[in-house]
């Protein structure tokens, strides 16, 4: 049983849907969220039943704010998230320095922490072969350098104090509840847009650059279950498979009953990552986790969710 959880970005993308699902098994539980909406928006808590404050983490206010709050449980989902800052200052001490404040008052509260890191992590990898854990990591740009800062603070902190810290290296979540990221929201929504607009999806030449697109259903769940490791670590959160965008595109027609040419053009990125294949085999392993969700049912029910077939969120 848990009494008390906090929830850090708890207005974004998953920190939303990690707090509706939260809520939904944890009923008795108190849940705080704290949130700086730089980059959320409340419409994702417009069911959320517990208590909401403006905070960024990254500062003093943190330890005001949560002053009478000794949560049990700490899921760390606020970041900056958009790769292409190129401010290095900005960016470490937003991801980085707001996580030192939350690991201090996780060990204020002896709390257990579960913690968003990435898959940019491991770079723009040539072998095309699925991606564990423990490979070689090669951070492209500053946000992935932050989230590869932030997996050695974790580990270097649960060595010395022995408390539990779990990052959860996301793969690329879509899903309901990123419409207010604009043009940072998965492509999946991105080309939903355009073609909703009669538009030929327009991505990268020539479409076959694969990733690991994990549902958000999927992603929340992997959360959740994070905080029963057995020990301290981080965990692979993707789907398990490589998909190219064209086939995202030709899922997206399927379901809109469309036939879109894409429209190719040049990628200006030189940290762009042409392939990622998360290698689910020690989440499995150690908590039983296998996603429910492919990429066509994923699609699937976020288009439905979207055309207004079904509500969100779904019980």
């Amino acid at each position: 049983m848990v009494n008390s959880i906090l929830i850090t970005g708890g207005a974004g993308f998953i920190g939303a849907n990690l707090a509706l699902e939260l809520q939904e098994r944890y009923p008795k539980a108190k849940i705080l969220i704290l949130d700086d909406f730089s980059s959320a928006n409340f419409k994702n808590l417009k069911k959320f039943k517990g208590e909401v404050l403006a905070c960024d983490v990254s500062t003093d206010e943190l330890f005001f704010k949560v002053d009478d709050f000794q949560p049990e449980l700490i899921f760390h989902m606020a970041s900056i998230t958009d790769t292409t800052v190129t401010d290095q200052e900005l960016m470490m001490r937003k991801n980085v320095d707001g996580f030192k404040n939350i690991l201090e008052l996780a060990e204020d509260s002896e709390a257990t922490v579960v913690y968003a890191s990435s898959a940019s992590v491991y770079g723009n990898v040539k072998e095309k072969v699925p991606l564990s854990e423990d490979r070689e990591k090669s951070p492209e740009n500053v946000y992935a350098f932050s989230k590869y800062i932030m997996d050695n603070i974790a580990r270097d902190f649960s060595e010395q104090t022995g408390l539990k810290v779990v990052g959860v290296r996301y793969f690329n979540v879509y899903g309901p509840g990123e419409a207010h990221k604009g043009k940072f929201a998965s492509m999946i929504y991105q080309l939903y847009l355009q073609m909703k607009k009669n538009k030929r999806p327009r991505i990268f030449k020539w479409g076959e650059q694969k990733r690991d697109f994990v549902y958000v259903r999927d992603a929340v769940d992997a959360t959740i279950l994070a905080k029963e490791a057995p020990q301290s670590t981080v965990y692979n959160v993707g789907s398990g498979e490589a998909r190219s965008f064209n086939e995202v595109i030709a899922l997206l027609n399927k379901n809109l009953g469309t036939d879109f040419e894409p429209e190719y053009f040049d990628c200006p990125y030189d940290f762009y990552q042409e392939f990622t294949q998360a290698d689910m085999r020690k989440i499995k392993e150690e908590l039983g986790f296998v996603p429910k969700y492919n990429l066509e049912k994923g699609i699937e029910e976020y288009i439905a969710i979207l055309e207004g077939k079904i509500d969100y969120p779904i019980r």
